[in-house]
């Protein structure tokens, strides 16, 4: 999983666009592609590899990092 930060809602269309572009250019397919409309949240879904591109109010708000990151030392985990 990457997750990447753009300026603004056209800094985040237009990283997508470049990273789908690029992909294609190098033989890895037409990645699925969601939110790009809007430009607050991207996701691109590669099959292997899922890219979160987001605004930073956005990715502040939603904190990806947080679900995925690893428990801290003492804290309590699901089982």
């Amino acid at each position: 999983m990457v997750v990447v930060s753009g300026r603004s809602n056209r800094h985040v269309a237009a990283i997508c666009e470049h990273l789908v572009t690029d992909m294609k250019d190098e033989g890895f397919g037409a990645p699925r592609v969601e939110g790009l409309e809007a430009g607050d949240w991207v996701l691109i879904d590669t099959g292997d590899i899922i890219i979160h591109v987001f605004r930073p109010e956005i990715r502040e708000f939603y904190n990806i990092e947080k679900m995925w990151a690893a428990p801290e030392v003492g804290e309590e985990t699901l089982h």
